[in-house]
């Protein structure tokens, strides 16, 4: 009786934990982003939040998902995808708004201090239809953003198609799918290596990636999710350790003056 009762237990508690990692696993990836959009929405400026880091993780979540019409891997990590593709638009779509009227304002300002009409105020409109490399993902519009998605998911969609019953061409496409997000940490490593510092760089939202990642590749090890998956994850991971170490050692060996005037640099990961 005893027995059966601490089966029940043990039961219960193996489902808790099941659905408590699977709904890390699928929501856990957004979670940064929830502070960030406050603030960007609090603060009506845009600067700290690259941009780039949305065109890089669209990337890699139109590729994954993609990848699982060769070769399937769990349905978590399909959702997870699927929530990160939304969450990155919606994080394009505030901050197209709030630089639109940054701009604005800024071009308002100025032209009351030369006693000009504000009818007179004009933004160049930088669009997507205009193939402008110098202004590419720094559009004016959200729409064009869209745009840009759209075109490159029906083209890697079209190339799927074509190549599907290639294993070189599913395998290769699993593979570019997690590196591009395994890269993602890279520039701030790169930015802090150039600055020699990690001034202006949030080290709780560093904390907050690292145990995430550890959490995500410890997960695709335990699933036996295929093998691009928990390398990339593992390369995360050690990128994620290598940026705390920067902060430790610059922290106690400061390679130059800490400057109170520099700008906040954020992490092209997410900050």
């Amino acid at each position: 009786m005893e027995d059966e009762m601490f089966d029940q237990i043990v039961a219960v508690f193996h489902s808790l934990v099941t659905w408590v990692a699977a709904g890390a696993m699928v929501f856990g990836g957004l979670v940064p982003y929830i502070p960030q959009y406050r603030d960007i929405r609090r603060t009506q400026n845009a600067e700290g939040f690259s941009t780039y880091v949305c065109l890089v993780l669209l990337v890699a979540n139109i590729l994954r998902i993609l990848f699982r019409f060769g070769r399937y891997f769990e349905t978590l990590l399909l959702w997870q995808s699927i929530i990160m593709i939304f969450t990155m638009l919606i994080m394009l779509n505030l901050c197209t708004n709030v630089r639109t009227a940054t701009e604005l304002s800024t071009k308002r300002r100025s032209f009351i201090a030369s006693d000009s009409k504000d009818e007179e105020i004009r933004i160049p409109k930088r669009l997507f239809v205009d193939f402008d490399w110098s202004s590419f993902w720094l559009w004016s519009r959200f729409l064009d953003y869209m745009q840009c998605v759209l075109s490159f998911t029906l083209m890697a969609s079209y190339a799927t198609y074509l190549f599907l019953d290639s294993m070189l061409f599913v395998e290769t496409l699993g593979f570019l799918a997690v590196f591009t997000e395994a890269m993602l940490g890279t520039p701030q490593l790169y930015c802090n290596y150039q600055n020699k510092s990690t001034e202006g760089m949030s080290i709780k939202m560093v904390l907050m990636w690292t145990s995430g990642d550890t959490f995500k590749t410890g997960y695709f090890l335990l699933t036996q999710a295929p093998v691009q998956f928990w390398t990339c994850g593992l390369l995360q991971v050690f990128v994620d350790f290598t940026i705390l170490f920067q902060v430790y050692y610059y922290s106690r060996f400061p390679q130059k003056p800490v400057s109170h005037t520099a700008s906040h640099t954020t992490s092209a990961k997410a900050l």
